[in-house]
C-alpha cells in the first residue's frame, strides 16, 4: 500500500508533466514536509528534495539525519547523504546529471518558494542553462486540498482550541484583574494540557481598547469589568502519518465581555456575527474566495461599519497558518472540496473596542463543514 507521501510525490510528478517542467527542488519547508514527512528547520547546509518529472525522487542531506531519514516512508527514495568532510555539491550534480533534463529543450526546474538566495545561486550554477520558476506552481493546488489525515487533524486542533475557548469562558469574573500577557500564557498552558503541541502562533489577548487592533500584542494591562476582550488562539496537533509528520494547527477567535458590555457593543458584535455567519453560508464548491468576503463585508457594511473592517476576512491553513486560499474581495479562485480556511470578520472602533468571530472552516461536496463548535455569543460563563 502506498504511504501518503508516496502519493504526494507522485501527484506532485504528474503535475510537472502537466505543466511541461522537470524537475522541483524542495527545501526543509512546509513543501518537503509534506513531500517526505520531514520537518526541520533550514540551515547553512545543503538539504534538498529533487522530485523529476519522471524517475526517482532523491533526497541530499547531511550525514547527521541518517537516523530520522531511514524511517521515511518512500520506497524509492534516493537518500545521498554527505558528511562535513565533504562536498555537496558533487553529490547534487551527480542527482542531476541522473536526470534527464529538457531533453532538447532548456530545463524548466521549479524552486521551493523558501529557498534561500545561496542555495538557489549554486543550482543556477549547475544549470546554466535552465529556466527556473516557483514550486507552488505544481505544489499549491495539491497542498490546498486536504486528504482525509489532515482534515483529521485540523478537527482534533479546532476540538482543542474549543475545549480552552469553554475553559476560560467558564472562568468569567475571576478573568477581572488579570493582565493580557497573563491570561495568554494561561490559555498557551491550557492549550498544551488538552493535547496541543505547541500554540500555533502568538496568541492574542486584547482587552478593552487594545481589542481595537487586530493583531495586538498583549501585554501588562489589567481586564476590567465590562471589557469587551478579542481571544485569538490554537494549537498545532501532530497529523496521524506513519513513517513521517505533519503538524495542522487550530485557529479560533472568540470576543466576550465580563459584567456589562460598553454602550454599542451589543449591536457590533451581533453585525459581527451575522458577517460571519452570512459568510459560512456562501461557502461551497464553486464560490469564489472573493464572494465569501463579500458575504461577510455586505453585512458590516449595511450596518454602518464598513471603514470599520480593516482585514481580509479569512485566510487559508494547513502545514501554515497561514496560506492559500486567501478569503479577500478580488480573489477569483473558485472554492474546491477540501480547502480549510479561517471566517473571520472584524470591526474595530479605535479607542473603544473590537470584535472578531473566527472559525475555521472546511469547504465539503455541499457546502461547508465549521471545524469550530463554541458558543460564538459575548457572555462569559460566570
Amino acid at each position: 500500500m502506498e504511504s501518503p507521501f508516496e502519493r504526494r510525490i507522485a501527484a506532485c510528478q504528474r503535475r510537472l508533466a502537466d505543466e511541461g517542467t522537470d524537475l522541483a527542488v524542495c527545501f526543509p519547508s512546509p513543501n518537503l514536509t509534506y513531500l517526505t514527512g520531514f520537518e526541520e528547520s533550514p540551515s547553512e547546509r545543503h538539504l534538498l528534495l529533487f522530485v523529476p518529472e519522471t524517475g526517482e525522487p532523491a533526497l541530499v542531506a547531511p550525514a547527521m539525519y541518517e537516523a530520522e531519514l531511514s524511517k521515511l516512508s518512500i520506497a524509492d527514495l534516493e537518500l545521498r547523504l554527505w558528511t562535513d568532510a565533504d562536498d555537496p555539491l558533487e553529490e547534487i550534480a551527480e542527482v542531476l546529471e541522473g536526470y534527464s533534463l529538457g531533453g532538447a529543450d532548456p530545463a524548466t526546474v521549479l524552486l521551493d518558494d523558501r529557498l534561500w538566495a545561496t542555495f538557489s545561486q549554486d543550482l543556477r550554477e549547475l544549470l546554466p542553462d535552465a529556466a527556473f520558476g516557483l514550486a507552488s506552481t505544481v505544489l499549491e493546488p495539491l497542498r490546498i486540498r486536504k486528504d482525509d489525515i489532515e482534515l483529521d487533524a485540523l478537527r482534533r486542533a479546532g476540538a482543542v482550541a474549543d475545549r480552552v475557548s469553554l475553559e476560560i469562558r467558564e472562568q468569567g469574573g475571576d478573568l477581572v484583574g488579570t493582565t493580557e500577557s497573563e491570561l495568554a500564557a494561561e490559555i498557551d498552558r491550557l492549550l498544551a494540557a488538552r493535547g496541543g503541541e505547541e500554540p500555533a502562533f502568538e496568541t492574542i489577548v486584547a482587552a478593552g481598547p487594545n481589542g481595537a487592533r487586530p493583531h495586538h500584542h498583549g501585554g501588562s494591562r489589567a481586564i476590567e469589568a465590562g471589557d469587551p476582550i478579542v481571544l485569538d488562539f490554537g494549537a498545532f496537533v501532530a497529523a496521524d502519518l506513519e513513517g513521517g509528520t505533519g503538524r495542522y494547527p487550530g485557529d479560533q477567535t472568540r470576543t466576550i465581555v465580563v459584567g456589562d458590555p460598553p454602550a454599542e457593543y451589543e449591536q457590533v458584535h451581533e453585525t459581527v456575527r451575522q458577517a460571519q455567519e452570512a459568510a459560512i453560508d456562501a461557502v461551497e464548491p464553486g464560490v469564489e474566495a472573493g464572494a465569501v468576503d463579500r458575504a461577510a463585508r455586505s453585512v458590516i457594511e449595511s450596518a454602518g461599519y464598513g471603514d470599520e473592517f480593516v482585514h481580509r476576512t479569512g485566510h487559508g491553513v494547513g502545514l501554515e497558518v497561514h496560506e492559500p486560499p486567501y478569503i479577500v474581495d478580488g480573489n477569483d479562485r473558485k472554492l474546491e472540496p477540501g480547502m480549510v480556511f479561517s471566517v473571520e470578520p472584524g470591526i474595530y472602533l479605535e479607542g473603544r473596542f473590537g470584535v472578531r468571530i473566527e472559525d475555521l472552516v472546511a469547504v465539503t461536496d455541499d457546502g461547508a463543514e465549521r471545524l469550530n463548535d463554541t458558543s460564538r455569543g459575548w457572555e462569559s460563563g460566570r
